[in-house]
């Protein structure tokens, strides 16, 4: 159903501790509400049919074509966090699809870890983020599905090793094991490191033979 999101929507929603806005797809913000969310520096989440979600910036609320695109997932002790890592993501220019989890109710993270590595893996996304209480159980999860290479990433170093050494396609973090700023170095790190090749290309490959005889 169809809602009109207001100026007072938009306010009771910040005071409420949002600094993300979530919508439906054919909801509708009224001009007064745009010029609110601007103000007050909120980020857009529309959710979409497909269980795909846009963002936009809170500085353009109109869409933009964006180049790269993320996946991100999560289970209820990751949702703050992939907000967090979503708004980043967005002032950087990258085009965000979420399949979810949408808030903080309990759930089971093998579903989205799963349907995240799933969109990685057809190419829907360029890479993919997930994140849960240890990032330990969804990089397992993600590891089940040939051609995936998810990491648990602790720390700068890690990250760094996970993206030239091992070509890793799936960033994993532990929402409850590290502090904000962690997370936001590791991601960094995540964004500006490239795959080393040469003889970790020949590594990489015996893994693929491995993947190609037992998956």
């Amino acid at each position: 159903m169809k809602k009109v999101i207001t100026e007072s929507d938009v306010i009771l929603s910040y005071k409420s501790g949002g600094k993300i806005l979530s919508i439906g797809e054919t909801d509708i913000l009224t001009p007064s509400a745009k010029d609110k969310i601007k103000d007050l520096g909120i980020t857009i989440v529309k959710k979409v049919v497909s269980d795909k979600i846009e963002i936009t910036s809170s500085s353009n609320v109109s869409q933009k074509s964006l180049k790269n695109i993320v996946v991100l997932g999560c289970d209820h002790t990751g949702y703050t966090v992939k907000n967090l890592l979503a708004k980043i993501l967005v002032e950087k220019g990258f085009s965000i699809q979420d399949v979810g989890t949408f808030d903080e109710t309990s759930c089971d993270y093998p579903d989205f870890a799963f349907a995240a590595a799933k969109k990685v893996k057809s190419g829907e996304a360029d890479f993919g983020i997930l994140v849960d209480a240890t990032g330990i159980p969804s990089a397992i999860t993600a590891n089940k599905i040939k051609g995936i290479r998810a990491a648990t990433c602790y720390n700068e170093f890690t990250a760094k090793s996970a993206r030239e050494h091992n070509n890793a396609n799936v960033l994993v973090i532990g929402a409850k094991a590290l502090g904000e700023e962690t997370i936001k170095g590791i991601l960094e790190t995540w964004l500006t490191t490239n795959f080393g090749g040469g003889r970790h290309q020949r590594r990489l490959d015996k893994i693929t033979e491995i993947e190609n005889q037992n998956l």
